[in-house]
């Protein structure tokens, strides 16, 4: 038996034409020797097509090369036929090493990871929660253990009440005195335990938004409509951090609320001119009943201290009425005891007291007879003058100045 080509049949010459068959084999395609080639056949142009064969067989030494192996075909120098031949794998220790390495490289870059300070990780052995990783470099070993990592410093912010999550966002609440406020508000928190907190909630947002919207609802339905509008925001953001942190903590929710900002408590927009309004008369209203009071205070106080005075001036006439007639016994008893010692003297020392009291005050000189002769009289004109009318007293009628 002849040999054969790689197909089975005799060789081709490349320009379309026919090889003699070796040994009456069939071409790959099943033609004979001398029959017709069946196999498609390529343009027909001047350059030879190299065969599939060649192609494969050059690709194989190449592939031997790279794996540490040798190139060449050494069957085939003899211009004897052709075998096919299967790719050989040969790899040499160094490159079995070098595989060997990059495997290792690669489960490592894959194990190793970093938290920055402001995150912590979960590690995860089967997707069972089995540890915490720290800032730092991490070693999780893949593919047994993974590691999810959260930001669990950073503030995050739940709006609601803005419209913004959808038609089911609405800010409208109904106080106790059935009066109707629009509510808007952010709930400020971050993850105080990852665990919990990838675990426990399926979502986080939606949960923190239900749980804030019930507390405002239940807040809001035990108080009033004008307390919100004026001087409880700041009572009612308190109260509703502490319910929201308290429903979240049964829930383990892993969560910390850090602050409630209430942006707005207003009336409905459809009323809210007339809301205003009905505001401004309640503030006017209020304002003149505090001037009213103020007025009424003011004349209130004023009368009682009036009436405070004249009650302290009539203490002090009764006491000075009461001293004084109390001197005056005081005294008359003492003159009385005098006069009984000494009557004559005593009643001299009275005349005198008396006459000084009543001449006191006058403006004139007495003199006896005696000591009046050798006066010249004198009539003091520039006083007489000087002296207002109807004032002046009159001296005349012979009597000595």
């Amino acid at each position: 038996m002849a040999p054969q080509g790689p197909w089975g049949g005799g060789g081709d010459d490349g320009k379309g034409g026919k090889e003699p068959p070796q040994g009456g084999g069939q071409r790959p395609w099943g033609s004979a020797g001398g029959g017709r080639d069946n196999r498609p056949q390529g343009p027909q142009r001047g350059d030879q097509i190299p065969e599939i064969e060649e192609l494969v067989r050059k690709g194989q030494d190449r592939l031997r090369v790279l794996m540490g192996g040798k190139g060449g075909s050494g069957g085939n120098r003899g211009g004897g036929p052709r075998r096919p031949q299967g790719p050989q794998f040969q790899m040499s220790r160094g490159a079995w090493g070098l595989a060997a390495l990059a495997v290792v490289a690669v489960w490592a870059f894959t194990s190793f990871y970093t938290v920055k300070p402001e995150e912590r990780a979960v590690e995860l052995l089967f997707g069972k929660p089995v540890g915490t990783g720290e800032p730092g470099l991490n070693f999780a070993p893949w593919p047994f253990v993974t590691a999810e990592v959260v930001q669990v410093s950073g503030e995050r912010t739940t709006e609601i009440g803005t419209g913004r999550a959808g038609p089911m966002d609405s800010g409208l609440m109904l106080t106790r005195d059935q009066n109707i406020v629009d509510m808007a508000y952010q709930v400020v928190w971050n993850i105080s335990d990852p665990e919990k907190f990838l675990f426990n909630l399926a979502d986080p947002e939606d949960t923190i938004r239900a749980v804030s919207e019930s507390a405002m609802r239940d807040i809001v339905a035990r108080s009033e409509l004008a307390p919100i509008l004026n001087r409880d925001r700041g009572a009612i953001a308190d109260d509703l951090k502490l319910a929201v942190q308290n429903t979240l903590n049964d829930y383990e929710a892993g969560i910390n609320v850090l602050r409630v900002n209430l942006d707005r408590a207003d009336p409905p927009r459809e009323v809210i001119d007339s809301f205003r309004e009905v505001q401004a008369a309640q503030q006017e209203r209020d304002r003149l009943e505090k001037e009213a009071d103020a007025y009424a205070n003011r004349v209130l106080a004023s009368a009682r201290g009036e009436a405070a005075a004249v009650i302290e001036r009539a203490e002090a006439y009764r006491a000075e009425a009461v001293n004084t007639a109390e001197g005056e016994a005081a005294r008359f008893n003492s003159v009385y005891a005098e006069y009984v010692k000494a009557p004559e003297v005593t009643r001299r020392r009275m005349y005198l007291e008396t006459m000084e009291k009543i001449l006191g005050g006058v403006n004139k000189v007495i003199l006896d007879g005696e000591g009046g002769q050798g006066v010249v009289p004198y009539l003091p004109l520039d006083q007489l003058r000087s002296r207002a009318p109807g004032s002046a007293n009159t001296n005349t009628g012979g009597g000595n100045q």
